[in-house]
C-alpha cells in the first residue's frame, strides 16, 4: 500500500522525550529557575529556534538560556551514554516491514540524530536520515516530509508517517502523507492524524501496512 515508511525518531522510535524531561528539569532548577513539566513538553516536536523563543517568551529576561541548555545538553548526553531505550513495537515493526524503504525525519540536528540511531542500534534500518539541518523550515511546515520524499523519489501520498507530537503530525499532514500518531508525552490533540493509536504495531495495522 505504501512506497516508503517515513519515521519521526525522539519519542517515535527512541524514549528520549522521557530523558529529555528529567534532565530538562534538572537543568532549570540548577539554574535558578525552575518549571514544570508543562513548559518542557510545548517544546516537543519543535526545533531548536522554535523552542528558544517559546522559552524565552516563558522565563524572566534574567534567565541565562545559553547556560541552561549547556547544563541540560550534557545532562542529556550523560543520560544516552547510557543506552537508548526503543519504543514498544520498533523491534517487531522494522523485523515485519524488511524490505521496505524506511527513512528518517527529525527536527533533530544532523550529529545529534546519527549519534542517536548509532547509540539505539538503528542506523543500518533506513537508508536516509532528514535532519533539522537540511531545512530551511521545520516542522510543522511541511518541508521535511516534502524533502524525505523528494530524495527517495517519491510521492508523498504513498509515504505512510509515524508521528508522535501534533507538530510532527502536522507537518507529514501537510505534505500529503497518511499519519499514523502514536502519542507520547503532554496533551495531543491528535487533529492532523489518519490514525490515532496507542502503539506502533496497532498503528500499523490500522493503517493497512500489517495484518
Amino acid at each position: 500500500m505504501y512506497d516508503a515508511l517515513l519515521f519521526d525518531l525522539d519519542g517515535t522510535l527512541i524514549d528520549t522525550e522521557s530523558l529529555a524531561l528529567r534532565t530538562g528539569l534538572a537543568a532549570f532548577a540548577e539554574a535558578g529557575h525552575p518549571v514544570g513539566p508543562d513548559l518542557l513538553h510545548r517544546l516537543v516536536g519543535r526545533d531548536e529556534p522554535s523552542s528558544v523563543a517559546i522559552l524565552r517568551a516563558a522565563l524572566p529576561a534574567t534567565a541565562d538560556l545559553p547556560r541552561i541548555r549547556d547544563i541540560w545538553n550534557r545532562g542529556f548526553s550523560d543520560a544516552i551514554a547510557q543506552g537508548l531505550p526503543l519504543k514498544p513495537g520498533v523491534t517487531e515493526l522494522l523485523a515485519a516491514t524488511t524490505g521496505q524503504r524506511r527513512a528518517i525525519v527529525t527536527s533533530t540536528r544532523r550529529a545529534g540524530a546519527h549519534q542517536k540511531l548509532q547509540i539505539a542500534g538503528l542506523a543500518p534500518q533506513f537508508e536516509l536520515v532528514i535532519s533539522l539541518d537540511d531545512v530551511t523550515a521545520a516542522k510543522p511546515a511541511p518541508d521535511p516530509y516534502l524533502l524525505a520524499a523528494e530524495r527517495l523519489g517519491l510521492s508523498p501520498a504513498r509515504c505512510l508517517v509515524f508521528e508522535d507530537s501534533d507538530t510532527g503530525a502536522e507537518s507529514a499532514r501537510r505534505a500529503g502523507c497518511t499519519v499514523v500518531q502514536i502519542p507520547d508525552v503532554g496533551e495531543i490533540s491528535g487533529r492532523f492524524a489518519h490514525h490515532l493509536a496507542d502503539d506502533l504495531l496497532s498503528g500499523a495495522r490500522m493503517a493497512g501496512l500489517l495484518r
